[in-house]
Protein backbone atom coordinates (compact mmCIF):
# COMPACT_ATOMS: atom_id res chain seq x y z
CA UNK A 1 0.00 0.00 0.00
CA UNK A 2 1.63 3.53 -1.24
CA UNK A 3 2.02 6.15 2.07
CA UNK A 4 -0.49 7.96 0.72
CA UNK A 5 -3.33 5.33 0.77
CA UNK A 6 -1.95 4.08 4.27
CA UNK A 7 -2.76 8.01 5.28
CA UNK A 8 -5.97 7.88 4.04
CA UNK A 9 -7.10 5.29 5.94
CA UNK A 10 -5.68 6.29 8.63
CA UNK A 11 -7.56 9.56 8.31
CA UNK A 12 -10.28 7.58 8.35
CA UNK A 13 -9.79 5.17 11.08
CA UNK A 14 -8.84 7.78 13.12
CA UNK A 15 -12.06 10.05 12.36
CA UNK A 16 -14.56 6.98 12.82
CA UNK A 17 -12.48 6.06 16.21
CA UNK A 18 -12.83 9.88 17.48
CA UNK A 19 -16.16 9.44 16.95
CA UNK A 20 -16.44 6.77 18.86
CA UNK A 21 -14.66 7.51 21.53
CA UNK A 22 -17.26 11.02 21.85
CA UNK A 23 -20.10 8.74 21.88
CA UNK A 24 -19.05 6.61 24.43
CA UNK A 25 -18.26 9.49 26.63
CA UNK A 26 -14.53 9.42 26.35
CA UNK A 27 -13.54 12.53 26.14
CA UNK A 28 -9.68 13.04 24.26
CA UNK A 29 -7.62 16.20 22.99
CA UNK A 30 -5.36 15.83 19.72
CA UNK A 31 -2.33 16.04 19.59
CA UNK A 32 1.25 15.57 17.41
CA UNK A 33 -0.37 14.20 14.25
CA UNK A 34 2.13 15.58 12.58
CA UNK A 35 6.02 15.55 14.25
CA UNK A 36 8.59 16.83 11.77
CA UNK A 37 11.88 14.88 11.78
CA UNK A 38 13.77 17.05 13.32
CA UNK A 39 11.21 17.40 16.37
CA UNK A 40 11.53 13.07 16.11
CA UNK A 41 15.33 13.55 16.50
CA UNK A 42 15.41 16.18 19.21
CA UNK A 43 12.71 13.97 21.45
CA UNK A 44 15.14 10.60 20.35
CA UNK A 45 18.29 12.43 22.03
CA UNK A 46 15.73 13.17 24.87
CA UNK A 47 14.65 9.65 25.50
CA UNK A 48 10.99 10.93 24.67
CA UNK A 49 10.58 9.42 21.32
CA UNK A 50 12.39 7.50 17.94
CA UNK A 51 13.88 8.91 15.40
CA UNK A 52 11.78 7.03 12.23
CA UNK A 53 8.53 7.97 14.21
CA UNK A 54 5.25 7.30 12.58
CA UNK A 55 4.07 10.57 13.70
CA UNK A 56 6.65 12.11 10.73
CA UNK A 57 5.02 10.11 8.19
CA UNK A 58 1.20 11.29 9.31
CA UNK A 59 0.19 8.23 10.31
CA UNK A 60 -0.26 8.69 14.79
CA UNK A 61 -1.50 10.73 16.91
CA UNK A 62 -1.59 11.70 20.36
CA UNK A 63 -4.68 11.63 22.08
CA UNK A 64 -4.88 12.34 25.87
CA UNK A 65 -7.48 11.38 27.68
CA UNK A 66 -9.30 14.19 29.62
CA UNK A 67 -11.31 12.52 32.81
CA UNK A 68 -12.46 14.18 36.13
CA UNK A 69 -11.61 17.84 34.96
CA UNK A 70 -7.61 16.37 34.16
CA UNK A 71 -5.53 14.75 31.68
CA UNK A 72 -5.22 10.98 32.83
CA UNK A 73 -1.76 9.77 32.52
CA UNK A 74 -2.84 6.08 33.75
CA UNK A 75 -2.04 3.74 31.27
CA UNK A 76 -5.57 1.49 32.51
CA UNK A 77 -7.55 4.81 31.61
CA UNK A 78 -6.70 4.52 27.94
CA UNK A 79 -6.79 0.68 28.00
CA UNK A 80 -10.64 0.18 26.21
CA UNK A 81 -10.13 3.28 24.24
CA UNK A 82 -6.36 1.35 22.71
CA UNK A 83 -8.38 -1.90 22.22
CA UNK A 84 -11.00 0.01 20.20
CA UNK A 85 -8.70 1.42 18.42
CA UNK A 86 -6.66 -2.16 17.32
CA UNK A 87 -10.40 -3.92 16.53
CA UNK A 88 -10.93 -0.89 13.82
CA UNK A 89 -8.04 -1.80 11.24
CA UNK A 90 -5.56 -4.59 10.99
CA UNK A 91 -2.41 -1.90 10.70
CA UNK A 92 -3.58 -0.01 14.26
CA UNK A 93 -1.51 -0.33 16.62
CA UNK A 94 -1.74 1.37 20.59
CA UNK A 95 1.22 2.68 22.68
CA UNK A 96 -0.34 0.81 25.57
CA UNK A 97 1.02 -2.42 24.17
CA UNK A 98 4.86 -0.93 23.71
CA UNK A 99 7.82 -2.02 25.76
CA UNK A 100 7.92 1.60 26.73
CA UNK A 101 4.61 2.32 27.31
CA UNK A 102 3.28 5.48 25.48
CA UNK A 103 -0.71 5.13 26.06
CA UNK A 104 -1.92 8.51 24.12
CA UNK A 105 -0.17 6.97 20.65
CA UNK A 106 -2.29 5.28 18.50
CA UNK A 107 -0.42 4.27 15.03
CA UNK A 108 -0.96 2.33 11.96
CA UNK A 109 1.97 0.13 11.33
CA UNK A 110 4.41 0.93 8.74
CA UNK A 111 7.76 -0.43 7.55
CA UNK A 112 7.97 -2.54 10.90
CA UNK A 113 7.60 0.80 12.98
CA UNK A 114 4.49 1.74 14.64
Amino acid sequence: MSINKKQVEFTRTLARFLCWCFDNDYLVIGAEWYRTPAQARLYAEEGRGIVNSVHTKKLAVDLFRYKNGAISWDVEDYRAIGEKWKSMHPLARWGGDFKNRDAVHFSFLHNGVC
